[in-house]
């Protein structure tokens, strides 16, 4: 083949505009040209005879140019990415075909053989399948009834007393839902578009290696075309005032981040935040440079206009900035006197000040923080209004008030006195101490380091095994706290163990999760009931849980996909044979197949291997039709029983 790629190049060399004055191919000004029939290009391919033959067909004489084939030539990685000039006033992800991805109106299907855009892969823990894509191009309004609200089966009620089936669901409600996450997420904007304050998820990695049950070794450009559906989806889902927390590791951040930049706006990016998940001594494998013991939460707003996190506080060891104490602290406020922290420390020891830092030794901090605070309400720190610490409201009160001696108040949920001496404004230590794993400490603002949200116990954390793949409940708890209020609501649509469920419930706010393995209930939904009959680990204690609450679970009911489960696992060409005969009776075979033409061949579909076999009835099955839809619910082909017929009923209109 490198001689028939050569033979292009020296064809194409004859013209120019295709090379830049350094002799480099501009790969993309010769796509452009050839999908715009450009009549020289023609001319140049037809005075060759190895490109002639290639890239034309003679009917009736004339000679009918393939641009799709001579764009799959041009586009093939024997000729290298190097034209930049076509890209020069923007940035973007582009597909296979050189269009961005923002502009293309067609969606790349990787079957449900393999993970991809619309079936996102397998539904058991143990389908970890050799990377195999088998891809159709679907028009948009095919792909826009693949996304149509779908019918939901078999739902039921978790609460304390057990689970029932139930028929009904209400806008208050918790949900779980199983089945494939973009369906999933495409049915809820029927009722919560613009209704959810957060969304976070914990993306496929894309590495291969992780171990728990979701397959995430993607081709890499399915891997983003997989991931902009349903960021796509995600963005219709917020809040104007919302939020979108990712978790992603180094292998894929680079390209996530210019998606999402594309999909919510570069102006949208709030922080990426670095997470400590592991330590050097716990690596088991020592590769050759840097050991990798973090990874990242990327933040995105909806409109940042709108968007208001709260602030939260981590601990700071004792704050040195308060070195100043109250020394009669009981008297008149306009007879205070002021001392040094340290001062007043060393006399509680009885010991010079000079040597309590030899005497104490490596003790000293820690018997420091504890003195200043138990003494909290007398620690103060002298301010100016310049202090980044008080707040343009608090500077506009205080203005006046500084000119001279005085107490004022400001109001901060409660009346609290600051005193105003010398054009000196005095805060208190106590306002900055937060309880933190239920110990009074010093605080500080979080940061975009997070090495504290890591438990050593977090394989016990909601009572299931996940390996690997459990994320620590103090690091949703640090998300949902930042980012949203008491009674919002939060999305996660790659649920996992369930902890976005279990935090979001102990800290009273309502969720949403799409898990789309088999362990859902397992895992998922046994790690969100235990939560609700009074789990005590992970945040329970900081959170004060005490248990309560329910949720409802559902899943999408199957059609064809069905079917597409049955092959997947599938480990004979007999079962594929007795399964296309159950096919051609009950499931929907696309239009484009003749089901006799199968029966007649059937000799030759047994001489196939067993990939190819199973390769084949995907395709004779309608993609269309892999789950149903809310707006053929009433068709009986489907069979839709009544009770599910109820509880969708209530899912889309009750809501």
């Amino acid at each position: 083949m490198a001689n028939f790629f050569d033979t292009v190049v020296e064809v194409l060399k004859q013209d120019q505009r295709f090379f830049t004055e350094n002799g480099e191919l501009l790969r993309n000004s010769v796509y452009e040209a050839s999908m715009k029939m450009d009549a020289e290009l023609i001319k140049l391919l037809l005075s060759n005879e190895t490109t002639k033959a290639r890239f034309f067909t003679i009917v009736d004489g004339i000679a009918v140019f393939d641009k799709i084939g001579f764009g799959w030539v041009i586009n093939n990685r024997e000729f290298l990415p190097d034209s930049y000039t076509r890209f020069k006033n923007k940035i973007g992800l582009v597909g296979n075909n050189g269009e961005y991805i923002s502009t293309s109106n067609d969606v790349e299907l990787v079957f449900p053989y393999k993970d991809c855009v619309l079936e996102g892969g397998q539904t058991k823990d143990d389908q970890k399948r050799s990377e195999i894509f088998y891809n159709e191009t679907l028009a948009p309004d095919e792909v826009d009834r693949l996304l149509y609200p779908k019918v939901m089966t078999n739902a039921k009620r978790y609460t304390a007393d057990g689970v029932q089936p139930t028929t009904s669901i209400s806008a208050d409600d918790n949900l779980v839902i199983k089945g494939n996450n973009l369906l999933a997420i495409s049915s809820l904007l029927k009722n919560y578009e613009g209704q959810v304050k957060c969304i976070y998820i914990d993306v496929p990695y894309n590495t291969g290696n992780d171990s728990f049950g979701y397959n995430d070794k993607f081709n890499h450009s399915s891997w983003l075309t997989f991931m902009k559906n349903r960021l796509e989806v995600a963005y219709k889902l917020l809040r104007k005032d919302g939020t979108i927390a990712i978790s992603v590791d180094n292998y894929e951040i680079a390209y996530l981040l210019v998606l999402l930049d594309e999909v919510f706006g570069k102006e949208n990016r709030k922080n990426i935040i670095t997470v400590k998940r592991g330590s050097v001594t716990g690596a088991k494998v020592i590769n050759p440079g840097v050991v990798n013991v973090v990874e990242y939460v990327m933040l995105y707003s909806k409109d940042t206009q709108f968007w208001k996190p709260n602030r939260v506080y981590v601990a700071k060891g004792y704050d040195d900035r308060y070195d100043n104490i109250i020394l009669n602290y009981e008297d008149d406020v306009a007879n205070w006197q002021f001392g040094t922290v340290l001062d007043e420390f060393s006399k509680s020891l009885g010991i010079k000040k000079s040597k309590v830092k030899s005497e104490l030794g490596g003790d000293y901090e820690r018997a420091l923080e504890s003195f200043a605070l138990s003494n909290a309400n007398r620690i103060v720190q002298f301010a100016t209004l310049d202090d980044n610490s008080i707040s343009a409201e608090a500077r506009a009160k205080k203005k006046e008030s500084l000119e001279t001696d005085s107490i004022i108040y400001y109001d901060r949920g409660e009346e609290k006195p600051y005193y105003i001496k010398s054009g000196k404004l005095i805060l208190f230590a106590k306002d900055r101490l937060v309880e933190i794993d239920g110990k009074l400490t010093f605080s500080q603002p979080v940061s975009d380091i997070w090495d504290d949200v890591l438990p050593n116990d977090i394989h016990n954390e909601g009572g299931v095994e996940f390996r690997k793949g459990k994320k620590p409940e103090k690091l949703l708890s640090r998300i949902i706290e930042l980012c949203t209020d008491a009674g919002d609501l939060i999305v996660d649509f790659f649920a996992g163990s369930g902890t976005t469920g279990a935090v979001s419930m102990k800290l009273n706010r309502k969720f949403i999760l799409c898990e789309q393995m088999d362990y859902i209930e397992d895992v998922t939904c046994t790690r969100i009931h235990n939560t609700i009959i009074g789990d005590k680990r992970g945040v329970s204690a900081d959170a004060g849980w005490q248990g309560g609450g329910s949720f409802v679970y559902c899943e999408l009911a199957k059609l064809n996909q069905k079917y597409v489960d049955r092959i997947e696992v599938a480990i004979e060409a007999a079962e594929l044979v007795n399964l296309w005969n159950e096919m051609k009776e009950n499931a929907f075979i696309s239009y484009k197949v003749n089901p006799k033409d199968i029966d007649d061949a059937i000799t030759d579909f047994e001489d196939l291997s067993l990939d190819k076999q199973k390769h084949l009835l995907m395709e004779l099955l309608d993609k269309n039709q892999l789950y149903a839809n809310y707006c053929d619910m009433e068709d009986e082909t489907f069979a839709i029983s009544d009770e599910d017929k109820e509880f969708t009923k209530s899912f889309y209109e009750g809501v």
